[in-house]
């Protein structure tokens, strides 16, 4: 079993014995998400580690979407439990990278490449991705990769 997901259920009983309804709504709805994955395909299988960040980023991007259509609609109650739970997911996942190591990861894979132009977009994606991983939010790599391409 994957070593992030044994935590997760261990943090879960914590948060249940604690009573930290936020932290226990949270683990509970992430641990749902990683067993739909699991059983979803084929095959059931267990997920690794990179298969459960995966999950947990998924699941963060969902609170901070949902977040911002509560603030815009005024519900400020529901857009600060989503964003609680946001933090929650935070703890999980890979230190984020800063707009500094982002640009400097994009120009290294850029000058790798070769890559001119905005026509190259593609072919920068596909080689800065797995090298993120979980580390940033593919809508910011993108514009990065933009932003350096037609400079």
């Amino acid at each position: 079993m994957a070593e992030l997901k044994d935590r997760l259920q261990t943090d879960l009983t914590a948060a249940m014995k604690a009573r930290d309804d936020v932290r226990t709504r949270t683990l509970r709805s992430v641990l749902a998400a990683i067993s739909t994955e699991e059983v979803s395909g084929q095959a059931a299988r267990e997920l690794r580690d990179e298969d459960v960040v995966r999950v947990i980023t998924r699941e963060a991007k969902k609170r901070r979407e949902a977040a911002d259509a509560f603030e815009e609609g005024g519900r400020t109650v529901q857009a600060a439990a989503e964003r609680a739970e946001g933090d929650v997911l935070a703890d999980y996942l890979p230190r984020q990278l800063g707009d500094d190591e982002l640009r400097d990861l994009v120009a290294a894979v850029i000058a790798e490449t070769g890559a001119e132009g905005p026509k190259a977009m593609g072919q920068v994606m596909k080689q800065v991705t797995p090298r993120v991983a979980g580390r940033a939010e593919g809508g910011r790599v993108a514009a990065e990769v933009k932003r350096q391409l037609t400079a």
